[in-house]
């Protein structure tokens, strides 16, 4: 799974990196992203790249109470094009959720060692999301979810699942805009090349949300 990321990179990086014309409105970095936040993704409207911020957590435009997006963080890739919640999402609303690291949870005995995970060739890099829009009454709500699937074997072991990272000539491709069958999308994520990852422990500092500043990175000292 992925519950926690990080985004230091400043606007500009990000501009570049994604080839977006426009600023971002509002931009922040953070040492602790989580559920629930606000988060920044790129989709494409039909004309060019647009980046803004979706909150963490799907909320289906069908579903009844917005809460359900805190059961929606994460979206199972060898599933997601024909679950009911994500299949029409695949055909149409795709997003990258842009990153330059996560975090994950490696477990040891009865404990669990927070470890800060960062591609080994690339700083800044895009998960494979999809959005979707839920109105109610005189309410908005824009949200995504970030794919996951079986860990590649560097992360095998710290934890079976992980998100799809996108390769850099990949990230075009999947937000493009036009309509595709789900199933075209699921082939497409199976075939995505492995990454490669480097990793360091941290200090359990990071497990609080709240907590969002340089030593959620600090590497704990050996």
């Amino acid at each position: 799974m992925c519950g926690r990321y990080t985004l230091l990179a400043d606007e500009l990086e990000i501009l570049r990196e994604f080839d977006l014309e426009q600023p971002i409105d509002s931009y922040q970095s953070s040492f602790n992203i989580a559920p629930g936040q606000n988060v920044l993704a790129i989709i494409h409207d039909g004309k060019k790249k647009r980046a803004g911020y979706l909150r963490w957590g799907l909320v289906p435009s069908w579903a009844k109470d917005e809460k359900i997006g805190y059961k929606m963080i994460n979206a199972r890739s060898e599933t997601a094009h024909e679950k009911p919640s994500f299949k029409k999402l695949m055909a149409r609303k795709r997003c990258l959720i842009v990153a330059d690291s996560f975090y994950e949870w490696k477990r040891d005995g009865k404990e669990k060692q927070p470890k800060r995970i960062q591609l080994a060739d690339r700083k800044l890099f895009a998960f494979a999301g999809l959005w979707d829009k839920w109105e109610r009454e005189d309410k908005d709500l824009f949200t995504c979810t970030i794919l996951t699937k079986d860990a590649n074997a560097y992360m095998q072991e710290i934890h079976h699942r992980m998100p799809i990272i996108l390769p850099k000539g990949k990230e075009d491709e999947w937000i493009a805009s036009g309509e595709k069958d789900p199933q075209q999308w699921h082939q497409f994520l199976q075939t995505l090349e492995a990454d490669t990852f480097s990793s360091y422990n941290v200090d359990t500092y990071v497990n609080a949300a709240k907590n969002n500043d340089a030593a959620c990175i600090e590497p704990l000292a050996e």
